[in-house]
Formats: structure tokens, sequence, C-alpha cells
């Protein structure tokens, strides 16, 4: 049964094996404006749902065929890509509390107040609500970037794009510091690209994966019969560069023997190949990345001197991914375009998938973020990536920390130490304005008694305060 609000834009979704309590429900939420379905099982609601784009559901845990709140409970996460308030009996707190740490947004007991489900419906409705034009604003945020690949529009990265625009089409050397995982390499690529070299090649060469024995034959080639093996001349990396960029990455782990040749490969753009007696002249663009301190390996006398400021030219630095957290999303939609266009399916994040992305840590910077998106999308069912796919693969379990723990929205993805002492503030001004009783100070605090108590709980408070 379809009821029409004065007010017909947020839809709630009953579902409850009660026909007078639907009725009632429907009655009183229709008067607050909402269009209300309802429904007497899961199976029920499920079909609904794909009619019926709900902005909430209210979801009774005894429900038929099996009347078993477990078997309703391990269906919130598949239903959570919208708020979910549990109806329970008081019997039921503890799987009330268990399915909020799955997704549910929180619970109510019967009998049901009407004025505290009224504000329950709104705060939910309003979130649901805001968080789709969250993300629809996302989902028109251009990549602020003079390529895609250079997601982020944090200060540091402003920076970073405005000197690749200014240094590219130049012929300067350039070196890339910072942590690994940064993007060392897709900068070196950007710069390439708006180059006047793009239309040759861009060759990379990681100088700590190749021995040191063999990097110098992978970098100059070599002649037939130069050594062992050698059955026919093998052009080398420097060759295959000719005209294009040279990537250089962890320059700092070449052998100092190796420095020394390349230091005079970049005075007379020119070598010869191992066991070779015909110079090779090459004009390339080098770009050198790092994630050691040269100064402090000059000063150790594990890197030349000389060769150090032959490559630096103009420095750029890349920060971790904690110093520009602000870059998160677009990284996210950046890598999620990736995927579309690898796999041929669009992917989207539910909002608790969102949130967890945004709050954990990510020591290994945007290299580990990638890769976490990537597995996280591989179990994704129809594009979504849920909090649950997350779980699943125990990713919030990773990290350690406050930062991946679930609780119910308010807290969902973690808390630092500020937010929860401002919270703990609140609760406790809360109770104290209310000479203790929680009913009224959850009112206060736009959230159920319930809730309220499970706060309490969480955070050590005591429970010893008057109660209505």
């Amino acid at each position: 049964m379809l009821a029409k609000g004065k007010d017909a834009t947020a839809k709630v979704l009953i579902v409850d094996d009660e026909p007078a309590f639907r009725l009632l429900a429907e009655r009183f939420l229709q008067q607050q404006g909402y269009q209300v379905v309802s429904t007497a099982s899961v199976e029920e609601a499920q079909q609904q749902l794909g009619q019926f784009d709900a902005d909430l559901i209210l979801l009774d845990l005894a429900l038929p065929p099996h009347f078993d709140p477990q078997h309703t409970l391990n269906l919130v996460p598949q239903l959570a890509s919208r708020p979910v308030i549990i109806l329970t009996g008081h019997a039921e707190r503890d799987l009330a509390l268990k399915a909020i740490s799955q997704g549910a947004w929180d619970f109510i007991a019967k009998p049901i107040d009407p004025d505290l489900l009224a504000v329950v419906v709104k705060r939910a409705v309003t979130k649901h609500q805001l968080e789709k034009e969250l993300l629809q604003l996302r989902q028109a945020t251009p990549v602020s970037s003079p390529l895609p690949s250079l997601a982020g529009h944090s200060a540091h990265m402003e920076s970073i794009h405005t000197l690749v625009q200014r240094i590219a089409p130049t012929e300067v050397r350039v070196l890339v510091t910072g942590p690994s995982g940064t993007g060392k390499e897709v900068i070196s690529k950007a710069l390439h690209q708006l180059s006047n070299r793009a239309d040759k090649a861009f060759v990379s060469v990681h100088c700590g994966a190749i021995p040191a024995e063999l990097l110098e034959s992978e970098l100059f080639g070599y002649v037939k019969g130069a050594f062992t093996g050698a059955d026919k001349d093998r052009q080398g990396l420097l060759k295959l560069a000719d005209g294009g960029t040279l990537f250089l990455d962890e320059i700092g782990e070449m052998p100092l023997p190796m420095q020394v040749k390349l230091l005079r490969v970049l005075q007379e753009g020119s070598y010869y190949p191992v066991g070779g007696r015909e110079m090779q002249h090459i004009d390339i663009r080098l770009v050198s990345a790092t994630n050691a301190n040269l100064p402090d390996l000059v000063r150790q006398g594990k890197f030349r001197e000389d060769l150090y400021y032959r490559i630096k030219g103009v420095t750029m630095e890349t920060v971790a991914l904690d110093q520009r957290r602000e870059d998160i999303p677009l990284l996210i939609r950046f890598f999620l375009e990736q995927l579309k266009e690898q796999q041929g399916q669009a992917f989207a994040l539910e909002t608790g998938a969102m949130q967890w992305f945004l709050q954990k840590q990510w020591p290994g910077n945007v290299r580990e973020l990638k890769n976490t998106l990537e597995s996280v999308a591989a179990i994704a069912q129809q594009g979504v990536i849920r909090l649950s796919d997350i779980q699943l693969l125990h990713l919030d379990s990773q990290g350690g920390g406050a930062d991946t723990e679930v609780v119910d929205s308010a807290l969902l993805g973690g808390l630092d130490e500020q937010v929860k002492a401002l919270e703990i503030r609140l609760i406790q001004q809360a109770l104290q304005q209310h000479g203790g009783n929680k009913s009224q100070a959850a009112r206060t605090l736009g959230i159920s008694r319930q809730g309220l108590l499970k706060k309490l709980e969480r955070y050590g408070l005591s429970h010893s305060s008057a109660d209505d």
C-alpha cells in the first residue's frame, strides 16, 4: 500500500509483519510528509526496492517466513546503501547493536514513541539526501589537473600542477623526491606527455630492481660475444629512450661504478655498448626519482656529488597521502574511471565505504589506496563497492586503530581523538542539562535513547545518572 504525504519528496519503506503497526506507521509518516510503502517480509521489500527508491528502511528483526532475528540481521549489509533503522523488542537489544555494527543507522525499541520516531526518521532521511547530493557534487567536480593522472586539488597538488606545466616544455632535468607510493612516476610521465618529446618513448628504469652486474648491459646494451650468453647484439634502454624521456626511478640505489658511467653519458651525450667499440649518440631528457635523501648519501660517500648536481636541475617533492587527504575523493574517482575503462564496468562507492576510505590511514600512500580499491572492486556486486565488501576482505582490520572501526553512522569509519572528545563533551552537557534523564538528553542530541546508551557504553561513561 502506498501512502502519499503532503510533501512527497522523501521515501520510507516499512518492513514489519504486524498489519496494525504498518497501518499506524504509514499514517503517522504520511502526516510527516513522506511517501511510504510497507511490506510484511524482506522478500517483498527487496521486490519493492526495484521500483521504490527508498531513502530509509524501517526493518523489524523478526520477520516471516523464518521469524529469526539472526536471519534478518544477515541481510542488513545488503540493504545498507540507504539508512536502515532496526525495530526491535527489548530482548533483541544485543542483536540490534550488532546490526548497527553491520551498517544499520540506529534502532528503536517497541512500543515506539511517535515523537522519537519522527526525530530519528528525519535525521536519517536528511543524512541520506545530503549524501546523495554530495555524491552528485563529487561526480560533477572535474579533476583539477593538467593531466587526469595528477588527480588532486590540495595546495600541494596545485603547486605540482603549476610546476609540471611550466617545466614540461623545457629540456631541464628534473629530480622528483618523496616517500614511496606518492606518484613520482606519474609526475614523470606527465612531464613527458606535456613535453615536445611526447611522440617519442618514455622509458622507465628501476635502478634498485636490476642487479648491479646487469644494470650496465640493460642501460647500454651489448654486442654479440661481449660475454657468455651474448649471442647477438642487443639495444640498450638508453637507445630506446633516444629522442624521448629516460626515467631513472630510485636512482639513489644505483651502484657507484654505474654512477660514473651515467655521469659521462649526461656530460657527453654518448656511450659505448658493453663489448662494443662504436660510440652511440643519444638525445634524451632525464627525469630521476628517489625516496632517499641524496645529500645525505653524498655525505656518506654512497652517491657522487657531481652526479647529484647533474641530475637535480629542478627538484619536485611529493608528500605522503596523509598530508593531502582532501585529494582522496578525486583519486578514488580517477581510479574508478580507470577500472571502468579496463573492465567495461562502472563502479561507485556507497557512503559507508567512502567514509572508510576517507578515514583510513594510508602508510603505502597513493599506491596502497589504488591497490585496495582494485581489490574491493574485484568482489563488488553490481558495480557498488560497499562497506561489507571491505569487511569481507578483512581490510577494516588492517592498519589498526579507531580509523577502521565500524560503528553507527555518526562514528562510521572511526573517530580521531578530537572528534571523540567533542562528542563526549556534548553527551555530558546534554545529560547535565536534563538532570541525567537519558531520553530527554537523547532528543536534544538528535539520537535515540538506545543510541545514547550505546555511546555511553562505548566511551565508558557512567550509567548511574538519573533516568526517566
